[in-house]
């Protein structure tokens, strides 16, 4: 029983005032995270406005005291059993430099298994082509196989007009929208078991490995590097993370049993598979503009040197980015 109410009310309104003020605070922000502390204050604060609640029920002729308590207890009460899940918000730059990385690492096992495909059918590819020279036919892309690479170089140093003139950014685009497709394609491959996606990033390496192995024995490395540095080490890189998210989703279905159900697991990595598929839709935007803005000119238009210095810093800042980003 409260003897002295105007005594109750000085001692224990400061604390009703705290509560309200952080009641206000997560109302205005639902995604805000308190720390242990403010959590145990906020219980603290919410246990002792219950009990000056029930000290309260003595004095039916304070009724605005009264109504005004159980508003903020509802209201704290509402915060500390709250079982829906919030609207989330996305945070573009948090995103950027927290939650993609950490993605990333989060899963590289998947990373390592997908270079390592990669790696195995760039070696098929370059063996194709050093014991079997007429299958470039087969393995090299996009007309490579029609021209030796001193011949398709001399053309390049030589030509008097650029070709891309008033097309760049219809080009970058191009490349950008396969890219984009080739990448997702390889993702969504993943839910064939990963079949799919091992095929795509087995073939990707039979490309790289037999165009590349091509124009090194022809003499044409420094060619080579300063074609495909700018824009491959972005490239190549978003290809493998595609590659990634697909065996991301190869796994949940594999790894699907009785204690876990197909469904549940995918939800399981969803979050990562999307993040992981906006990041090398991002790398690819990237890699687009470059190859079409810069890795198509060569000397004596652009050095090799510069553009090779170009590509290294590129696949020095990605490698620091994702390794080191967000810890």
């Amino acid at each position: 029983m409260i003897i002295d109410f105007q005594r109750f009310l000085a001692s224990e309104r400061p604390g009703w005032n705290e509560l309200e003020r952080m009641l206000v605070r997560l109302e205005a922000e639902p995604n805000a995270r308190m720390t242990l502390e403010e959590l145990q204050r906020f219980h603290e604060l919410y246990e002792r406005a219950a009990a000056s609640l029930a000290k309260l029920t003595t004095f039916s002729f304070e009724p605005e005291t009264r109504q005004y308590l159980e508003s903020l207890i509802a209201r704290a009460y509402g915060e500390i059993h709250e079982t829906r899940e919030k609207r989330r918000r996305i945070f573009p730059l948090r995103w950027f430099l927290q939650t993609l990385p950490q993605a990333f690492r989060r899963n590289i096992r998947a990373f390592y298994l997908s270079l390592a495909i990669t790696l195995a059918g760039c070696a098929f590819g370059g063996f194709a082509t050093a014991f079997d020279p007429d299958s470039r036919q087969v393995t090299m892309p996009f007309g490579h196989d029609q021209l030796r690479p001193s011949e398709r170089v001399k053309q390049e140093e030589t030509a008097a007009v650029d070709r891309l003139t008033g097309r760049k950014s219809t080009f970058s685009a191009f490349l950008m929208t396969h890219n984009i497709q080739v990448s997702i394609f390889t993702l969504a491959l993943g839910m064939t078991w990963g079949v799919g996606t091992i095929l795509m990033l087995f073939y990707n390496g039979i490309a790289l490995g037999a165009i590349s192995f091509d124009y090194v024995a022809d003499g044409q490395a420094k060619f080579l590097m300063g074609w495909l540095m700018p824009h491959g080490v972005i490239e190549i890189p978003a290809i493998l993370i595609a590659g990634q998210a697909g065996l991301l989703l190869a796994l949940a279905l594999v790894r699907a049993g009785k204690r876990a159900r197909v469904g549940t697991r995918l939800r399981g990595v969803s979050r990562d598979v999307v993040t992981l598929s906006f990041g090398f839709g991002l790398l690819l935007v990237w890699a687009g503009l470059v190859e079409a803005f810069l890795s198509q000119y060569h000397e004596p238009v652009v050095p090799y040197d510069a553009k090779i210095a170009f590509g290294a810093i590129e696949l020095v800042l990605l490698c620091l980015y994702l390794g080191k980003s967000g810890r």
